[in-house]
C-alpha cells in the first residue's frame, strides 16, 4: 500500500488534519488508528470550547475554531447535528488576586475582538442563580463561547474527510516507522506495510511513543484526567461553569445531564484512564460547595481519558526540523479538542509549505530546544 501521508490518530486531531489536506487537494491520505473513531481522548473529553485565554496565541486558535464550528454542518455538508451549544463559559474567580488576573485576560480577549466581559458578583448569579454566592469572587463570561458533542463533530470531519477520498484504517496498529538516511520510508502496522514518505504524528495519549519511533523524544507525557456525567434532567444552565481554583468545570448538555470534570494534581504520568472512588468524593465535595443545587443529581457513570501535557501547557503544532515529512500536533493539555479546526488547517498550511494563517513558531517543537516556551495558562482543568 502507498500514501502521500500516514496520519497515525483517528480522533478530533487526526480527523481534521485529514480534511483539510484532502481539501487542498492531496490525494492517497491515510488514517490509521489502533482503535475506532473517537477511540482515545476524543472520545472521553469534556468537548468545551472557550476563547477565553490569557495568551494572544491561544485567543487567536479558539476564536478562529469557533469561527468554523458556527458553520461546520454546512462546510463539513453533515447530516446529523453536532450539537454546538453556544451559551457561553461561565469562569469563576476565587479572590481579589485571580479577578485580577481575569481582568487583565478580558482587556486582551476584547482587543482581539473576543466578546468577553468581566461580571460582578450580582452579575454572575443573573447568568447562574443557584451558584453559592461565598463559592466566588467576580467572574467572566463570553457567550460566543460553547460546548458540541464531540463524537458527531468528529463524524463531521470523518464523513468529510472519506468524500474527498481519505483511507481510515481501524484497528491497526503502528508498530514501528521505517526512516533510512533522515527520511521516512514506511509505516509497519499490525496489518501492513504502507510506503510513504510522510507521517503526521496526531495520536493524543501516545505521541511520544510514537516520536520515539523515528528518533525524536517529544517533550511531552500523558496523564489522567476524569469526568462524571448525571441523570437528565430539564434544563437549568446555559454556559459550561469552571472554576480554574476549585479544579471544575460543569456542563449541562442538550439531552439534560451534567458532565463535569477535574484535574488530579497527583496523578501519574502514566496512560491509566480509569477510574475512582476519589475523584467522585472530591467532585461531589465541590460541585455541592459552588452549585448545591447540582449536588442533588445521581451520577450515572464516571469515566478517565488521557491528557497529552506538553512542559509549557500549550499545543506542539510543528514539523520537524531532524526529519523532513514528520509533523507533529499534540501536547494540547487537554485543549486539542476546541483547538482542532485550527489544528487542521496549520498542519495542512506546515505541509504544503504555506504561509500559516497564526504565527507557527509559537507552537514550534523547537521552543523548548531554545528554552523560550510560550506563556503558562493559569490551569489545565
Amino acid at each position: 500500500m502507498k500514501a502521500n501521508i500516514v496520519i497515525i490518530g483517528a480522533g478530533i486531531s487526526g480527523t481534521s488534519i485529514a480534511y483539510h489536506l484532502a481539501k487542498k487537494g492531496m490525494k492517497d491520505i491515510v488514517v490509521v488508528d489502533s482503535g475506532y473513531l473517537t477511540n482515545g481522548s476524543t472520545g472521553r473529553c469534556g468537548a468545551g470550547i472557550r476563547q477565553q485565554w490569557g495568551t494572544k496565541s491561544n485567543c487567536i486558535l479558539a476564536k478562529k475554531s469557533i469561527e468554523f464550528f458556527e458553520t461546520a454542518k454546512e462546510e463539513l455538508a453533515y447530516d446529523g447535528d453536532i450539537e454546538f451549544k453556544q451559551e457561553g463559559y461561565l469562569i469563576l474567580a476565587s479572590d481579589k488576586e485571580e479577578d485580577i488576573t481575569f481582568e487583565k485576560n478580558v482587556i486582551l480577549q476584547n482587543s482581539l475582538g473576543i466578546p468577553a466581559k468581566k461580571l460582578n458578583k450580582k452579575e454572575t448569579l443573573q447568568i447562574v442563580p443557584y451558584l453559592n454566592p461565598d463559592a466566588f469572587y467576580s467572574a467572566t463570561f463570553c457567550n460566543t463561547d460553547g460546548h458540541l458533542n464531540p463524537f458527531k463533530m468528529t463524524d463531521a470531519f470523518y464523513e468529510a474527510a472519506k468524500r474527498l477520498g481519505v483511507t481510515f484504517l481501524f484497528f491497526e496498529e503502528v508498530k514501528n516507522i521505517i526512516v533510512e538516511n533522515h527520511q521516512i520510508q514506511k509505516v509497519i502496522t499490525s496489518k501492513r506495510e504502507i510506503q510513504t514518505n510522510q507521517v503526521c504524528n496526531a495520536a493524543g495519549g501516545y505521541s511520544k511513543e510514537i516520536g520515539l519511533m523515528v528518533g525524536i523524544d517529544i517533550p511531552v507525557y500523558s496523564e489522567n484526567h476524569e469526568i462524571l456525567v448525571t441523570e437528565p434532567i430539564e434544563k437549568m444552565q446555559g454556559p459550561m461553569v469552571m472554576s480554574f481554583t476549585k479544579n471544575i468545570y460543569c456542563q449541562q448538555v442538550p439531552h439534560g445531564s451534567f458532565i463535569m470534570g477535574r484535574s488530579n494534581p497527583k496523578a501519574v504520568h502514566d496512560h491509566d484512564i480509569s477510574s475512582t472512588w476519589l475523584f467522585l468524593d472530591e467532585m461531589a465535595k465541590t460541585v455541592c460547595h459552588i452549585a448545591p443545587l447540582i449536588g442533588e443529581l445521581r451520577v450515572i457513570r464516571q469515566w478517565g481519558g488521557s491528557y497529552n501535557i506538553s512542559p509549557d501547557k500549550q499545543p506542539i503544532i510543528s514539523d520537524c526540523e531532524e526529519l523532513p515529512g514528520f509533523t507533529v500536533a499534540c501536547g494540547f493539555s487537554g485543549h486539542g479538542f476546541m483547538f482542532s479546526p485550527m489544528t487542521g488547517l496549520l498542519i495542512s498550511e506546515i505541509i504544503f509549505n504555506e504561509k500559516t494563517t497564526v504565527d507557527i513558531s509559537l507552537y514550534h517543537l523547537n521552543r523548548f530546544k531554545q528554552h523560550q516556551p510560550t506563556d503558562i495558562e493559569i490551569s489545565v482543568v
